[in-house]
């Protein structure tokens, strides 16, 4: 998630926060019927019956350190058989908003760089103005954590059926 927010705009799961509204409390996040309709769509997977994110953030001067979990029920085709199933989904959430600007300065377009991140370091992501996408952030979450290559329980036997072992 280093780097730009996607191009495409607004958010299926559109939560903007303002720096001046953030508190101590845990913020949590529940999509809705049309909202996960929608992200299925985009993230190409049958349906998600339930998407929750319970996240706490700290603000620190212009940027927000996003600490939380995202918890989502899916269902998606299988990579083998096209057969739907369901996957349950946890995901840890850990990043930072940042000023837009502000992760690599210096760069001209075109430039290439190589980023090595520790354990311990926060995906960044930019923002503009005075408000940053909290939504947007959790479906970048969730959409790292569908693995497009899943099997469900029938793979095998469809690859034994054609021959493939």
């Amino acid at each position: 998630m280093t780097g730009d927010a996607p191009s495409h705009s607004p958010s299926e799961l559109a939560r903007p926060v303002s720096l001046r509204q953030i508190t101590s409390r845990p913020y949590e996040i529940e999509a809705n019927e049309a909202e996960r309709a929608a992200l299925a769509r985009r993230f190409a997977i049958v349906a998600i019956s339930r998407l929750v994110a319970g996240v706490t953030l700290d603000r620190q001067g212009d940027r927000v350190a996003v600490q939380g979990t995202l918890t989502a029920d899916i269902l998606q085709p299988c990579a083998v058989s096209g057969e739907e199933f369901p996957v349950h989904i946890e995901e840890r959430i850990a990043l930072r908003f940042v000023p837009e600007g502000s992760i690599h300065p210096s760069l001209q377009e075109g430039d290439e760089i190589e980023i090595e991140l520790d354990e311990g370091d926060l995906d960044e992501i930019e923002y503009a103005g005075e408000t940053f996408d909290l939504g947007e952030a959790i479906a970048q979450t969730l959409a790292l954590g569908i693995d497009p290559y899943a099997e469900g329980p029938n793979a095998d036997a469809v690859r034994a059926k054609a021959g493939i072992k």
